[in-house]
């Protein structure tokens, strides 16, 4: 690594001289002392001060921290011998191989001279600050008269120059006798003509006049910067460092000091470290750290700002950005502050700016840096388009046009600042890794006009085709939300066309919104429509679906599988499904209808449910039933009907062969037909016999002459309310078994009294008990008389209340029932008339 190239310095002299240097420490020559010296340290060349030379080793103190190093003679680039204490020098840090402890190495004489006075303009006449870097020692007691001591060095900066001042004990003034280094002193520059050193040349510079500064009665600007609980730290504008303050030092309310308040304070020296005092609050704009130019300069990003680094050691102002200027290719700084919005930034970026010069050490740098979109036409980087369908605490999700993922989004990453998006918004975007999680993220996101967004490309090519399947809307399915988004938005609301294109047949699915709703496609119906192509994944649909020509109802057959008051049900001949019919929709007497009666029926849909309308009973038997062999089987229900479990998706129930041993035994299906009994409750767990119907055309098998098996209960009818009543057979403790009277059989009529057999059954949702399959065994016994009706219910039972029992009939004497003697009385005399 070369030296810097000191500029117009003169022959070095010794103890009176001026050290001047660039603080970015740039190398833009030679050295004009020596060459580069061996790589033995940090790489990092500082500036000192010999401050002790023994017999073959000495110390450097540091001149810009407060640390004195040891360094060897061998470390020294030049004659040792012509070195002296004071002198200026230049070196690297090293580690001591031995000790481990920190050394100079690589160690230059500095070039030492005064700078010329039209480019460092010297202040005679006015004081200066600085700080005392190497104290000054008073010479000792043996010296000779006029010897000045050992010299001190006062570093004072100007212009972002530092110059390195000499004086003497002899240079203090007032009641100051002794510094300490870190010490502010106030001081007059002076040349040689007035110097107390001696030997110094024409032209050298150094402190004269020196004594302790007192800052408390200086005033300074800044802005604060930071707060923490009870403290902050506050930017100052006199020089490029922050300051401490505690919220103690406040002269007011502390609530009213916040981010970014001009403020002005004094300066304190508190256990070696300076804090901010007597704080009070400026007039907004009072502090002005820097100039903006007026000019708009464009160019490109050179290096981005790293968003993972840690602000405590990072360069403050770590990008670059590439401009030119009189045809020059010029780099300047700029950090975070200086960008307009938080977003994503990538190299080789349009971007436009001003030039800003900060006037405490008159550094440059850009700032209000704005994006320019021409750099996604120069980059030509992927981007991809969506719309905001969540917006949360500053973050949000976009739903895609070109994936099926939803892309996760922070509001920082708009191109436009401090932008709030808003549901529905249509953005472009670019997909990026999250630096944290490695997860792709939305950034530099653009807002769009409406309607700047498809999610599908239309063919122009119109198709004719057959509906294969009819769709339904999903404000009339009867499921839930949750079901419909699981299966493809609704399984049960996609419809499907058959259309053939070169001879080669396919199906295509279409929804309730892309027909007409004036003229819903039936199944059978003749539709022209387009297809669209998703973007997302090229998924095909049926567009603009207009119907050509209407098919004529199908005519189906089926079983019926439920009677209810004023409707049924009908269980389809693929025994897959069941379909609702009104009795208004029979065509004949419903009360004629029984179960396992053969119809023929069309069907359609109202308020999105299938139902079959004109429903016709047909002759017994026009229905070919599949052969049943000759085999029984016995075993157990697995799987109820829907009709005894609603909540089950299947419609048919499975039926278990018992195995022996440890097998587990065949399963087959059964539906309404397969009962022996039409009006048979099953249920999970039932023990049944039934026999298997013969495969068709290799189709499964179904259980057929299905019987149950239950335990049948007799008991006596307690009480009838209409169509429903109770029996005397108690299920839980106090409470007597429901049954429907539709559950009675051969339609006959039951009243209080009448003894009963039936089955008890348990409601799977509800867990319920109740009879069915009721018979009649017995009528009831003629009622009691009514008078001895009444003295039985005046009679108590209670047994736990005390009662008046007879043990003995009372007798006479001579053991006949009652008294002897005739106890009634006398009757009256005869009234006398008495005269007047």
């Amino acid at each position: 690594m070369a030296s810097p190239q000191w500029k117009n310095f003169q022959p070095p002299n010794q103890d009176g001289a001026i050290l001047a240097f660039q603080r970015s420490s740039s190398y833009d020559g030679e050295c004009s002392v020596a060459q580069s010296p061996p790589a033995q340290g940090n790489g990092i060349r500082e500036i000192g001060v010999i401050g002790k030379l023994l017999f073959s080793y000495g110390f450097v103190q540091c001149c810009n921290r407060q640390e004195r190093l040891f360094f060897h003679y061998s470390q020294y680039q030049g004659d040792i011998n012509q070195a002296k204490v004071g002198d200026l020098v230049e070196f690297e840090q090293g580690v001591d191989r031995r000790t481990g402890k920190a050394i100079a190495v690589a160690i230059y004489a500095m070039p030492q001279q005064a700078p010329v006075q039209e480019e460092y303009p010297v202040l005679s006449n006015d004081r200066v600050i600085g700080t005392v870097i190497i104290v000054a020692q008073p010479p000792p007691k043996h010296a000779k008269p006029g010897e000045a001591g050992q010299v001190g060095r006062i570093q004072y900066e100007s212009s972002g120059e530092s110059f390195f001042l000499p004086y003497t004990h002899k240079d203090l003034v007032g009641p100051l006798t002794r510094l300490q280094a870190g010490d502010k002193v106030s001081l007059i520059m002076v040349t040689d003509k007035s110097a107390t050193i001696s030997d110094s040349r024409t032209g050298a510079l150094q402190a004269q006049d020196v004594q302790k500064f007192d800052q408390e009665l200086q005033r300074f600007h800044g802005v604060v910067c930071s707060c923490k609980d009870s403290f902050g730290f506050i930017e100052r504008a006199d020089i490029v460092s922050e300051i401490f303050f505690h919220y103690s030092e406040y002269k007011g309310d502390i609530n009213e000091l916040k981010l970014g308040e001009d403020v002005e304070f004094s300066v304190q020296d508190r256990n070696g470290k300076e804090v901010a005092v007597n704080i009070t609050r400026l007039p907004e704009g009072s502090v002005v750290f820097e100039t903006l130019d007026e000019k708009l300069v464009r160019g490109h990003i050179k290096k981005v700002i790293g968003k993972n680094r840690r602000q405590s050691t990072a360069d403050p102002l770590p990008g670059r950005i590439s401009y030119k200027e009189n045809n020059e290719e010029k780099d300047i700084q700029y950090g975070e502050k200086d960008l307009l919005g938080i977003f994503t930034l990538h190299e080789n970026d349009l971007v436009e700016f001003t030039v800003a010069t900060d006037k405490r050490d008159q550094m440059q740098h850009a700032t209000n840096i704005d994006f320019l979109p021409e750099s996604f036409k120069i980059s030509q980087e992927s981007r991809e388009t969506g719309l905001v369908a969540v917006v949360k605490d500053g973050f949000g999700f976009i739903k895609c046009a070109e994936r099926e993922a939803r892309m996760f989004f922070h509001f920082s990453e708009f191109l436009i600042n401090s932008y709030m998006p808003k549901v529905q918004d249509e953005v472009e975007f670019t997909v990026s890794q999250d630096h944290s999680s490695s997860r792709p993220v939305a950034t530099r996101i653009k807002t769009l006009s409406k309607g700047s967004i498809s999610f599908e490309t239309v063919l122009l090519d119109k198709y004719t085709g057959l509906v294969e399947k009819e769709a339904i809307s999903q404000r009339n399915s009867t499921r839930s939300p949750t079901k419909i988004t699981k299966q493809e938005n609704g399984v049960g609301e996609v419809g499907e066309i058959k259309y053939d294109v070169d001879g080669e047949s396919n199906i295509v699915k279409f929804l309730m919104k892309d027909v007409d709703i004036r003229n819903v496609p039936k199944r059978g119906d003749k539709v022209e429509f387009q297809i669209c192509e998703q973007k997302r994944n090229s998924v095909h649909t049926a567009k603009n679906i207009r119907v050509i020509s209407r098919a004529a109802p199908p005519r189906l057959r089926g079983f019926i599988a439920t009677l209810k008051e004023n409707f049924g049900f009908i269980e389809a001949l693929d025994r897959d499904k069941e379909v609702f019919f009104h009795y208004s929709s029979f065509d004949g007497d419903p009360n004629e209808l029984e179960f396992g009666d053969e119809l023929e029926y069309s069907t359609t849909r109202k308020n999105g449910k299938v139902s079959a309308e004109s429903v016709v009973k047909l002759p017994l038997g026009s229905i070919q039933k599949a052969e049943v062999e000759e085999k029984e089987y016995e075993g157990k229900v697995i799987r109820p009907l829907r009709s005894s479990n609603p909540e089950q998706d299947e419609y048919a129930g499975v039926v278990q062969v018992n195995a022996e041993g440890e097998e587990v035994g065949q399963t087959y299906q059964f539906t309404v037909i397969s009962l022996l009994n039409k009006q048979e409750f099953l249920q999970k767990g039932d023990p049944v016999t039934f026999k298997l119907t013969k495969s068709m055309n290799n189709g499964p098998q179904y259980a057929a002459g299905l019987e149950a098996k239950h335990k049948i209960v007799q008991s006596r009818v307690e009480s009838i309310k209409g169509q429903f009543g109770f029996i005397s057979h108690e299920v839980e403790e106090g409470k007597k078994l429901f049954f429907h009277m539709s559950e009675v059989g051969g339609g006959t009529e039951l009243q209080a009294g009448d003894i009963v057999e039936f089955v008890v059954i348990q409601n799977q949702r509800s867990g319920k008990t109740s009879a069915c399959s009721i018979r009649k065994i017995s009528d009831a016994q003629a009622p009691r008389p009514e008078r001895l009706l009444s003295r039985l219910k005046s009679i108590s039972l209670d047994e736990t209340q005390p009662r008046v029992v007879v043990t003995r009939q009372p007798r006479a004497p001579d053991g006949t029932q009652g008294f002897t003697l005739d106890r009634t009385p006398p009757p009256p005399p005869p009234q006398q008339e008495v005269a007047a």
